[in-house]
């Protein structure tokens, strides 16, 4: 069966359009009803957070409907962290956990996440079967037996709590001074508070959320405004989580941005010097550069390849028993603390070790050599499929030819948004700027 709502995380969109309108939620929320609750015999119920975009208000009411008229009870968390849906999707006992949020995507945008009840995003198998029951319709419940739902207000402080419980026991940020840039999303309460709780001197950026500027200019994805703020207020580190909050980059003293190939690779290799790294690799995506790996190689360290996407970083993770993953966009997965990308969780680690070593940022945040990448995105109209044109497919063969023992290069459509992503890698930074441009041009005059 062909997957039509779902991409590589959960549903997405722009809101008020196919497949992201209030309709569609209220039957997803029905089908996904329908699917978690087979004995009903017992209650049932799930936890849904949101981010901040307004549309979360109409996808939050239409989810609830469908969800309560198939019996399910919800319990709502308001604007929280996705890692803090699976967490509390566990804590709370909850047959499953969803999250409305289109994470690093523009406010327009929105999505649906689904985590089961043990706190894991569902696997593709599951997320088809949901498919399948939004095309049968719902099955309501009787009229005694509808769902109820409740307003959770202390979700963030529970949230809270198990994010400082991550961080070293007796460790102090005391006299650490830190930006953090919370994207005017899902984190603009929680990051500040855990951070100055912890002792940090805090600088907070976008935390200010009006419904129209999550995302906008700040953020893990734009990072700028913070590496400036960081280098005019002597900062210590810079901390820049996206809407949802599952990702993180950090930016050291001098300003230099540091993404989640750098964290993964001072993790991975601290993590294996002290025994505790599972399986004595690291879990990345294809997108993850190449000098991550041969940083990881010449230190006896593997690193294990997957499809972009989360998720698949953890279906990897779980089924060969490593514990520690990501991407280089800034999720990282630490499965001895979350079921998900945290961005705070992974910034405390850091900060941990920035404690513990007596380093700066600098000396931890760049642990290995780039080989130069280059990516670059191509938008496309919903119906188009520019990558099955015979003159695309024929400039990337041209390409790959030309890139043979010299470079790598991966095309993919985006999972999250109607892009092209061109991505190369070439010490030869000629030859890397030729090759995108001729993929990307070659894609451009098709659409």
């Amino acid at each position: 069966m062909t997957r039509e709502l779902f991409g590589t995380d959960g549903v997405r969109g722009t809101a008020n359009t196919y497949p992201m309108t209030a309709e569609m939620a209220l039957k997803i929320g029905a089908a996904v009803g329908r699917y978690f609750r087979k004995d009903k015999s017992v209650a049932h119920r799930v936890v849904i957070g949101k981010d901040t975009r307004l549309s979360g208000y109409m996808f939050e009411s239409a989810l609830t409907a469908g969800l309560t008229s198939t019996g399910m009870n919800v319990l709502l968390l308001g604007p929280i962290p996705t890692p803090a849906v699976g967490l509390l999707t566990t804590s709370m006992r909850a047959d499953l956990g969803v999250m409305i949020s289109a994470s690093h995507n523009p406010a327009v945008d929105n999505g649906i996440k689904f985590f089961g009840p043990d706190g894991f995003k569902l696997s593709d198998e599951a997320e088809l079967e949901i498919e399948a029951l939004v095309k049968l319709g719902a099955e309501p419940a009787q009229s005694r037996n509808i769902g109820r739902a409740k307003r959770i207000d202390d979700g963030r402080f529970r949230y809270i709590e198990r994010v400082k419980s991550t961080f070293p026991s007796g460790m102090r940020l005391d006299g650490v001074k830190i930006v953090v840039d919370c994207a005017n999303g899902a984190a603009y309460r929680a990051a500040p508070e855990v951070l100055w709780e912890l002792g940090a001197e805090v600088i907070p950026l976008a935390v200010s959320p009006d419904g129209f500027n999550i995302n906008k200019d700040c953020g893990s994805t734009k990072p700028r405004i913070a590496s400036e703020t960081v280098v005019a207020h002597g900062a210590d580190l810079g901390i820049c989580l996206d809407g949802d909050a599952d990702r993180v980059v950090l930016i050291d003293e001098t300003g230099a941005v540091a993404d989640g190939d750098q964290i993964m690779g001072l993790f991975a290799s601290r993590w294996a010097a002290e025994g505790r790294l599972s399986g004595k690799a690291l879990v990345a995506t294809v997108m993850s550069n190449l000098g991550l790996e041969t940083f990881l190689n010449a230190q006896g360290v593997g690193l294990e390849r997957t499809a972009v996407g989360d998720r698949y970083v953890v279906e990897r993770m779980r089924a060969g028993g490593f514990n520690l993953g990501g991407e280089q966009s800034g999720h990282i997965v630490m499965t001895d603390y979350a079921t998900t990308g945290d961005g705070l969780m992974a910034a405390l680690q850091f900060l941990a070790e920035m404690v513990r070593s007596g380093k700066r940022a600098s000396e931890l945040a760049h642990v290995f050599e780039k080989v130069p990448q280059l990516l670059k995105n191509v938008r496309f109209q919903s119906g188009q499929m520019p990558l099955e044109e015979a003159s695309v497919k024929a400039e990337i063969a041209r390409v790959e030819q030309n890139l043979v023992g010299r470079g790598r290069l991966l095309i993919r459509k985006s999972g999250t948004e109607p892009l092209v992503r061109v991505m190369a890698e070439c010490e030869d930074e000629d030859l890397l700027s030729q090759s995108v441009e001729a993929i990307v041009t070659a894609v451009e005059q098709v659409l």
